[in-house]
């Protein structure tokens, strides 16, 4: 689980004339994971596609052409079914030919309606000027602008102007709009004069297309009869569209399943056709490498034996190990195998031994690749490997961190929001995006969601709280259990606020322990990739360093300088009464010493990182979010409730909320006892202890007080917890940045074997 599943380097070579049958039985096992050849050896070059590549392609083009048209999705696939070369030939065409014509026709009418739309547009102005459009051109000694300004304005400017010898200028009822009609001077016009002024000018619409029908007895074109016909040419346009776009649908309700039938075959087609483009061949023989799972060996080289027989030979080059050595070469042959036989005229054999004699006692493989990275980790781990990916997917020789993700994340959130009711809820979310999604992503996020939720629900009831309130506790732990409170509370009232305290050190713990667990991952890796040397440089100083500060400022040493609650939390009288109280001094000094020597291994292995010693201070403190979002989320929803509900506090200075009624301190009364409690204080008296206004008041922010909560446990828990993750924890040991293992093969969704 911390480890990928371990992948072999193998080799296939073969005589040409078997080619195709190695492609296809390959394929079908969908194992190998491709080396491409990167033309390194002599006498070799990068092999062609096969016949019928280039035609597959553009098939597989042409539908997927098609596909982005209809919109055609995976919904849309139905049963399996069998693709023929005859379908493919004349279905295609069919389809083809029909939907171009259609989409032709769509883009025609949409380019058409856009055209009418902005001819609306334009037409706005000139609606609000009234004045009949077969009016505003076609003079000779006349200009006429048309545009937004301020009349008094352009009066005085075109009064003052030389270039116009007359003009009127119109005004539209709302005052949005001028028409300006004006006589020029000899070579002058209405726009020279007009130059400078605060008039923005639109373009008279060109009514010489106007149909006679929309004209006026005396040709006269009026702008709202004009909008009109606009409008009713505009109709009939999105008529004729929804016409053509139904049509579309009933092509893609006849065609989606052939269409991604024939996707899906010609993609395997494809596949196979190009596969020898990352082969190394020479004129009668190929060679191809690549990963395959090393547990799936023997089934590789069973199914290759059946379909070719000894016309190729297959060696397993390499097991790629876990150790310093990054992989160790087997060098094997395959004893059921051996080179081609005469018939294919020893070029099978010459191409291995040209291999052989290329590598000059060193490597053999096409080229010094990463083997890809399959994460071996059970069906419950799996969907927080997406977590992992965001990062970045493990590389092969290091860590895979899912699994302790898989313990730490929901464990920091459960433990940060703490409550029976809120985890229900993220359960069911979960469980909700696990199930009525196929998206691999929803499905891991819902996994996640659920894991979070049940490590909700633990706490809450650990707390005692359901939705802030304290039921659990008075029913389930005081009734039923007989203690007098939970067993843990997160210690908001000033009576339980050592709990508080408590769970800042018990943030800096949790974060001793995961720290602690990113540098001793970090410490394996380099042991086994660097020795122990390197090994004690670069992990175990700061291992060192780690533990060391800690015990020295949880000893006696520096008690009366730490704060208190370090040492009382865990003591005999402490709220987690677990009998200790601090180092003694004589070990808080051997703890200094170890963070000494620990510091002094960094500076002379790791120099560089050595102005960073202080992050073992400072990565164990920033845990203390923890605490800071438990106690954050707790007083939201303790607010929500009090606004509601209502409080009153107790002489201890205990708060209870006020779920069954709230108590009446009398006038000149300090105090009234109530359920058992001297009640000392009203906080609060409650929405719903008020009038019908108040408790309707009280019932929304209830109910939008605790939704907030909850999306906010996400923004708050969840980022902290992934910022935990991430930045403390990966940053120790974790790079990623490895191969995605694509092995060569396809999944059929949409077709049955040919």
């Amino acid at each position: 689980m911390l480890r990928p599943e371990q992948m072999s380097k193998v080799s296939v070579t073969g005589s040409k004339k078997v080619m195709d049958d190695v492609v296809e039985t390959v394929h079908g096992l969908n194992l190998l994971h491709v080396t491409e050849y990167d033309g390194s050896w002599d006498g070799f070059t990068q092999g062609n596609p096969t016949e019928g590549a280039e035609s597959a392609s553009e098939k597989l083009v042409t539908i997927r052409s098609i596909e982005s048209i209809l919109d055609v999705d995976e919904e849309d696939a139905g049963p399996t079914r069998v693709v023929s070369d005859e379908a493919l030939e004349e279905d295609l065409a069919s389809v083809r030919s029909r939907v171009n014509e259609l989409d032709d026709r769509r883009s025609d009418i949409e380019s058409e309606l856009r055209e009418i739309e902005e001819r609306i547009d334009a037409m706005e102005p000139f609606v609000a000027l009234g004045i009949d459009l077969d009016l505003l051109s076609g003079y000779e000694s006349l200009d006429v602008s048309v545009g937004e300004g301020k009349r008094d304005l352009v009066e005085d400017t075109l009064s003052s102007s030389s270039a116009v010898k007359n003009y009127r200028v119109f005004v539209a009822d709302d005052g949005s709009m001028l028409a300006i009609f004006a006589q020029p001077t000899a070579g002058e016009s209405l726009s020279d004069a007009l130059v400078g002024t605060d008039f923005a000018a639109v373009q008279i619409p060109d009514v010489s297309d106007v149909p006679e029908d929309v004209r006026g007895s005396d040709g006269a074109v009026p702008p709202e009869t004009y909008v009109q016909e606009l409008r009713s040419r505009r109709k009939k346009l999105q008529s004729r569209l929804e016409t053509v776009e139904g049509e579309l649908a009933e092509v893609k309700l006849d065609a989606a399943g052939f269409l991604l039938a024939a996707e899906e075959r010609l993609s395997i087609e494809v596949q196979k056709t190009e596969a020898p483009l990352t082969f190394a061949t020479t004129k009668n023989a190929f060679v191809a490498e690549g990963w395959i799972p090393t547990a799936r060996y023997g089934d590789f080289v069973a199914e290759l034996t059946d379909a070719v027989g000894d016309h190729v030979e297959i060696q397993r080059l390499e097991d790629a190990q876990f150790n310093r050595h990054g992989g160790e070469e087997l060098r094997e042959q395959y004893t059921g195998g051996g080179t081609p036989a005469a018939t294919d005229g020893g070029d099978a054999a010459q191409a291995d031994g040209g291999r052989e004699a290329k590598a000059d006692g060193g490597s053999v493989v096409m080229k010094n690749d990463s083997p890809p990275v399959v994460q071996d980790n059970p069906s419950v781990v799996q969907p927080f490997e997406v977590l992992v990916k965001a990062v970045g997917r493990p590389k092969y020789t290091e860590f895979d961190p899912t699994l302790l993700v898989f313990l730490t994340f929901p464990a920091f959130f459960g433990f940060m929001i703490g409550d029976l009711g809120y985890g229900i809820l993220y359960t069911l979310i979960g469980y909700g995006l696990y199930s009525k999604f196929e998206s691999p992503a929803f499905k891991s996020m819902g996994g996640i969601t659920i894991a979070a939720g049940l490590f909700t629900m633990l706490f809450g009831i650990l707390y005692g709280e359901l939705f802030g309130l304290h039921t659990i506790a008075s029913v389930f732990w005081e009734g039923v259990v007989g203690l007098s409170h939970a067993p843990i509370e997160k210690g908001l009232s000033p009576a339980t606020s050592e709990w508080a305290l408590a769970w800042l050190f018990v943030s800096v713990l949790i974060g001793i322990v995961h720290l602690n667990a990113g540098w001793i991952l970090d410490f394996v890796e380099t042991l086994q990739f660097h020795g122990f040397k390197h090994a004690l440089y670069e992990s175990g100083s700061w291992l060192l360093m780690l533990n060391g500060i800690w015990v020295w400022i949880f000893s006696d040493v520096v008690r009366g300088t730490a704060p208190e609650f370090i040492y009382t939390t865990f003591s005999s009288e402490g709220v987690i009464a677990l009998g200790f109280s601090g180092f003694p001094a004589v070990v808080g000094w051997a703890g200094l010493a170890v963070f000494v020597v620990g510091l002094v291994l960094l500076v002379v292995g790791e120099p560089v990182e050595a102005v960073e010693f202080l992050n073992v201070l400072v990565n164990g403190l920033s845990y203390t979010r923890i605490a800071a979002v438990l106690l954050a989320k707790a007083g939201m929803a303790f607010t929500v409730n009090l606004l509601f509900f209502g409080v009153y506090v107790d002489s201890k200075g205990g708060w209870h909320f006020g779920t069954d009624g709230m108590p009446t301190i009398p006038a000149g009364s300090e105090s009234v006892m109530y359920h058992g409690y001297e009640v000392t204080e009203i906080m609060f008296g409650g929405l719903v202890h008020g009038g019908v206004a108040l408790v309707l008041v009280g019932l929304l922010v209830l109910v939008i007080g605790h939704a907030l909560v909850l999306a906010l446990g996400v923004t708050s828990a969840g980022l902290q917890a992934v910022r935990l993750e991430y930045v403390e924890f990966f940053g120790k040991f974790y790079e990623g940045g490895g191969t995605e293992y694509e092995p060569f093969g396809y999944e059929r969704r949409y077709t049955s074997d040919d």
